[in-house]
């Protein structure tokens, strides 16, 4: 069976579908991957991975989910140059993995 990898390097052309339900605020939609910032890449990831608040009692215990979303923001973080802000995005995520820690209470119940 043939490898169909595709070895990306810095100089190479790759496409990469935008999809059509995801536009992440602030960013053309028209805009081509490699003419976006890193900045806006990261943001984009990390509005991709975010939990929305509808997700939330189905993804509040997942591990992998909660992990990606902290260490998405804490890239993004990192590359607005707020390594304070960006570490403690990492300890959240090493905690969702390490099981360390748990999901919160939900916020709407019991009020």
């Amino acid at each position: 069976m043939a490898d169909s990898t595709q070895q990306i390097t810095p100089n190479s052309s790759v496409n990469f579908p935008l999809v059509p339900s995801f536009t992440p605020k602030g960013i053309d939609s028209s805009k081509p991957v490699a003419e976006l910032s890193t900045v806006e890449l990261a943001q984009a990831l990390a509005e991709r991975l975010a939990i929305a608040p509808s997700d939330w009692h189905q993804l509040k215990a997942n591990r992998k989910a909660r992990a990606a979303e902290q260490a998405a923001m804490a890239l993004l973080y990192l590359l607005k140059d707020q390594p304070p802000e960006a570490l403690e995005r990492l300890q959240q995520s090493v905690g969702w993995l390490d099981r360390s820690i748990s999901a919160p209470p939900c916020p709407t119940h019991g009020h």
